[in-house]
Formats: structure tokens, C-alpha cells, sequence
């Protein structure tokens, strides 16, 4: 009896660490998927996480808000983000969205989606910037 009831409790572990795996928190997307992914979905929130200098000579995703990923309160402005949202997030070449989409991921939130080229991507593409 006691050699079923440990079996049982090593597939049930197995099982809870299988759909722990499988919740996919962060998804790393091309610029034509993170531009339809944004679009349709109207709950979500744009953030630009580059800096005021890049955004004003660069221009930005329209509907993007900044959070400088660069400015020591970057951190404690993304943990006053809503975890439950989903957030699509870019800097300019990935670099910077990609350690921040690590960092939501650490701190609970549930739906990330990070343009994995950054804007520099976004713009070799055409899509419509705002200044």
C-alpha cells in the first residue's frame, strides 16, 4: 500500500511540474507578429523602453508608453503594472525588453510579449511610427 500511495505522489509532483513548464509567461516575437499581436489585442498595453533621447530622434510604436528601462526607477514603475495584463514591450534592438521580460516573468506577471529585434526591426519593416 505504501509503495502505491508514493508512486501516486511522484506522478501527481510530476504532473504539477509538467503544467508548471508548459505556462509559457514570455513569448519572443518578429516585428509582423508583435504588430498584429498589439493590434488586436485592445486590453494590452505598449511599452517603449528605451530612452527620452532614442524616442525623440527615433519616434516610437503609436500607443506606446515609456518606462526607461535605463532610469533607476524602471523597476519599481513596471511593479506597479497590473501582473494579470498582458504587456507587449520593445527597446531597440531586444536587448533591453529581453532582460525586462526575464524581470516581469521573476516578479508574476502572466502574459509578456517582447519584439525581439527591438524597434530597429520594427522600422526595417516599414510599420507606422509616431514622433
Amino acid at each position: 500500500m505504501k509503495k502505491y500511495i508514493v508512486v501516486f505522489c511522484v506522478i501527481l509532483m510530476a504532473m504539477n511540474t509538467i503544467a508548471q513548464t508548459n505556462t509559457k509567461v514570455v513569448t519572443n516575437l518578429s516585428a509582423e507578429r508583435f504588430k498584429a499581436g498589439s493590434a488586436n489585442d485592445k486590453n494590452s498595453m505598449i511599452i517603449d523602453l528605451r530612452t527620452t533621447d532614442e524616442i525623440t530622434s527615433k519616434g516610437a510604436i503609436k500607443g506606446a508608453v515609456q518606462i526607461d528601462y535605463l532610469a533607476k526607477d524602471a523597476e519599481q514603475k513596471i511593479g506597479k503594472l497590473d501582473k494579470n495584463k498582458t504587456y507587449y514591450i520593445y527597446c531597440a534592438g531586444g536587448g533591453r525588453s529581453g532582460e525586462c521580460a526575464e524581470y516581469m516573468e521573476k516578479h508574476g506577471f502572466k502574459r509578456v510579449y517582447n519584439l525581439e529585434k527591438g524597434f530597429s526591426e520594427w522600422v526595417t519593416k516599414g510599420f507606422p511610427i509616431g514622433k
